[in-house]
């Protein structure tokens, strides 16, 4: 019989960080700093006008037309369980590529404001430290430790509820 080998609990964390490490596109919601894997990332674009989808769940903030294709927008500041803002000079449509249902799906999230694309390593990562079952965590991948501030790092493809999901495809199909 084969002796089996396992990993130590912090090497394969280890592992796991430097599979996500690389360079990732952060923006502002609200206070917070997170991170978009910047492979994702399709372009950046100032918000144009947004029309409302109806029946479209609270995340979906509607849909908008880049050059002939109609992307749903995604409204981070109510992903995230925030109050939702007035758009201002500083607010920007990330456009970024997504697993949805095992289909590749173009979308928008509405951001209040990108900073900067970094370059992070596995050792600036952590993963999430455990928190009560209630607080959905799923997309979040890792947290960075920027100088003197702290990102979270999005699982882009997790980054919607399965009802979230086919709302947005929903609302691209419109």
């Amino acid at each position: 019989m084969g002796e089996e080998t396992t990993q130590p609990e912090g090497e394969a964390q280890m592992s796991g960080l430097e599979e996500l490490a690389g360079k990732y596109l952060t923006f502002k919601v609200g206070e917070e700093e997170y991170g978009a894997d910047i492979l994702q990332v399709q372009e950046i674009i100032k918000v144009p006008e947004i029309t409302k989808v109806p029946h479209a769940p609270q995340v979906v903030r509607g849909i908008i037309n880049l050059r002939g294709k109609v992307i749903p927008v995604i409204d981070l500041r109510l992903k995230f369980g925030m109050q939702h803002d007035e758009i201002s000079n500083y607010n920007r449509i990330i456009v970024v590529y997504v697993q949805l249902e095992g289909e590749t799906t173009t979308l928008g999230m509405l951001v209040d404001e990108v900073s900067e694309v970094c370059d992070i390593t596995a050792q600036q990562m952590e993963p999430l430290p455990a928190f009560d079952t209630q607080v959905q965590t799923e997309f979040i991948a890792a947290v960075a430790k920027l100088e003197d501030r702290v990102a979270i790092l999005l699982d882009m493809d997790r980054l919607l509820t399965q009802d979230e999901s086919a709302g947005v495809q929903q609302a691209a199909s419109k």
